[in-house]
């Protein structure tokens, strides 16, 4: 099965799609040329698995921005149901917690723990199993490697409940249209 991971943004989002293995593409872009993206990669006949970074409030007070990212993430899931992809949302504590196992788990440490996973970036002459990602793609591939481990716990999960360590629950294809 290919994850299709997005790190969503109120203008721009990180986009990996990650069978497993390795990277087969990887991109930010402007949110409209994301929901392009996101409708041709579901449409194709290979089964697959859409996966958001979901908002979480943390007690602070959030802006336009945030909103503008929750109103977008809602169109990705939309688009994604529609074309019959199955689909999930996972918290960035779920994502620290698989890949760093630990929720204090900084940006540099998601980073270096998928580094010494799949391999160093390389060079363009020697590409690494990293090669070319930067930005959000890396948060989207970390994304994409918490939802590949967590569907191959054999456990079925839900994309509304965050995964907790053992807790998952079943893949949704079930959103209904506007």
């Amino acid at each position: 099965m290919n994850i299709i991971a997005i790190d969503p943004g109120p203008e721009e989002s990180g986009l990996v799609c990650f069978d497993g293995a390795r990277i087969m593409q990887h991109a930010i872009l402007p949110n409209a040329e994301i929901l392009s993206s996101l409708t041709a990669l579901c449409s194709a006949k290979i089964p697959k698995l859409f996966v958001g970074e979901m908002i979480a409030s943390y007690g602070m007070a959030v802006g336009r921005e945030v909103f503008e990212t929750c109103l977008f993430l809602g169109r990705c899931v939309q688009v994604a149901a529609q074309e019959g992809a199955k689909w999930r949302l996972l918290y960035r504590l779920d994502v620290k917690r698989n890949v760093c196992h630990d929720t204090r788990a900084k940006d540099s440490n998601i980073r270096q723990a998928l580094i010494d996973r799949f391999g160093k970036p390389g060079t363009k002459k020697a590409p690494g199993g990293t090669y070319g990602l930067a930005g959000d793609e890396w948060s989207a591939f970390a994304l994409a490697v918490t939802a590949w481990d967590l569907m191959n716990e054999e456990l079925p999960f839900d994309p509304l409940t965050p995964a907790r360590a053992g807790t998952a629950t079943p893949c949704r294809s079930d959103v209904p249209s506007v």
